[in-house]
């Protein structure tokens, strides 16, 4: 009996340690994205006078907007990136984020009819979803490791320092709120997996209703729905196999057990998303309920995936797709005018293949199939998915954005995560820990670095 209440103390006392330490890298996230908003340039973000546009479009029209021809100029987006020409161009043509969904915008406008649409303050808001997008990660990685805060705060750490990742959460866009989102969806999904049958109605209704905001949201959210289908499928097989294991006459009772979770989860999700392709129905019309169609077609002169490979051969652009790719998740600031200096992505190139490799050598020494295992399926599951919807947008238009991977980035933090970790086990104990948190306080000095030696004096002119 000493000994259970020992370990429940011990349990105690690393929760609270780990909340603590929790706390430390939000507020550390926190001031440094909030310096990247107040010293970033105007515009300098990708995008962001498109989705300001948005947000203003609701103020002053009382309506969301409708993408139409002529919001998007090639020529015109190619001046304006130039940090030269920003402060001199207008930001009205950039209208070419009108087909996204609105609940982001819907959220800022009354931030920007407060405040006049003051830049700052909308960045701000941007930054407070990525803070509670952090606390989400480390709840997602409780959920599946409850006996390794390290991990959870590991993870936690890498989504609060990525550099890329901090520069867009300190921009005016919907990633923030759409990662955050997804974060929900998938902590919830989790949550769902071990639930009792006391319960359940509201947890799978909730789910339900979180994923309903993702889809209208983000079109990147539409990725938890598959997600989802598979954890609630696996739960009701589940639940299946022990009734059968009880008597026949149950199994008859409940037969219908994947409808009845599957309707509770997807009637909410579907209403509210209904809500927005039935407006794009009519704004659109055929069947274009995302937009998406539409978008296609107005953005006429966006760089193709066939002419580059025309140009420049299969091999030349496979290479020149994947560097720019890993260095723009790292890091490529501006409208992707401003990569870090090589030695820096050699560093980090480094430190990725360190993580994969350790990460590699402990599921071989565990004996872990990381698809079996329910937790780990959904987040390899959502990882495929996320990697798969890049390499399809990149077929057709040459976006070879890191940024586009962030949707997966709380898997790819618990993988750099247990990897990093596993190499300080090689070390004494107190030196391990010391340079597994040295892993991420670089991630941050970088942070900073970069701001103030790469972001700054290139952009502000």
């Amino acid at each position: 009996m000493r000994d259970e209440a020992r370990v429940t103390q011990y349990a105690i006392r690393d929760t609270r340690y780990a909340i603590r330490l929790l706390g430390v890298i939000v507020i550390a996230y926190l001031a440094i994205a909030a310096q990247y908003a107040a010293r970033t340039p105007a515009w300098q973000v990708p995008d962001e006078p498109a989705h300001y546009n948005y947000v203003r479009t609701i103020v002053e029209n009382r309506a969301l907007p409708v993408l139409n021809f002529g919001d998007y100029d090639q020529a015109f987006n190619q001046q304006f990136t130039n940090p030269a020409n920003t402060p001199d161009l207008s930001i009205d043509p950039l209208r070419y984020e009108f087909h996204q969904p609105p609940l982001y915008y819907l959220l800022a406008a009354p931030i920007y009819a407060i405040t006049g649409g003051n830049l700052l303050t909308l960045r701000l808001v941007s930054v407070a979803f990525g803070g509670a997008l952090i606390v989400v990660a480390f709840l997602i990685v409780r959920e599946i490791t409850p006996a390794r805060p390290e991990l959870a705060l590991g993870t936690a750490a890498f989504v609060a320092f990525v550099p890329q990742h901090v520069a867009m959460m300190a921009g005016v866009n919907n990633d923030s709120l759409a990662e955050l989102l997804l974060a929900l969806i998938l902590f919830q999904t989790l949550r769902v997996l071990r639930l009792r049958a006391e319960g359940e109605l509201k947890e799978l209704f909730a789910l339900g209703v979180l994923l309903g905001l993702g889809l209208i949201t983000k079109t990147t959210d539409y990725l938890a729905v598959p997600v989802v289908c598979v954890a609630v499928l696996t739960r009701v097989a589940y639940r299946l196999s022990l009734i059968a294991d009880r008597s026949v006459s149950l199994v008859t009772r409940h037969s219908s057990p994947a409808t009845r979770h599957l309707s509770l989860v997807f009637a909410p999700a579907l209403l509210l998303g209904s809500l927005w392709w039935l407006r794009n129905l009519g704004a659109y019309g055929g069947f274009d309920i995302l937009g998406l169609a539409r978008h296609n077609a107005v953005v006429v002169g966006q760089p193709l995936t066939s002419d580059w490979i025309a140009g420049m051969g299969f091999g030349p652009f496979l290479a020149s797709a994947l560097t720019t790719t890993f260095h723009s998740f790292w890091g490529q600031f501006g409208w992707m005018g401003v990569p870090m200096p090589e030695w820096v992505y050699l560093g980090l190139g480094a430190l990725s293949i360190a993580a994969v490799v350790g990460w590699l050598w402990t599921l071989r020494e565990a004996h872990i199939n990381p698809i079996l295992p329910h937790p780990h399926t959904l987040l390899f599951l959502l990882t495929l998915l996320a990697f798969a919807a890049y390499i399809w947008y990149n077929l057709t238009f040459v976006q070879h954005q890191g940024r586009y991977l962030f949707p997966a980035l709380i898997p790819l933090g618990l993988v750099f995560a247990i990897g990093i970790e596993r190499w300080t086990r090689l070390l004494p104990h107190p030196i391990g820990l010391v340079v597994y948190v040295c892993a991420f306080v670089a991630l941050a000095a970088l942070d900073v670095y970069a701001l103030y030696r790469f972001v700054i004096p290139a952009l502000v002119v």
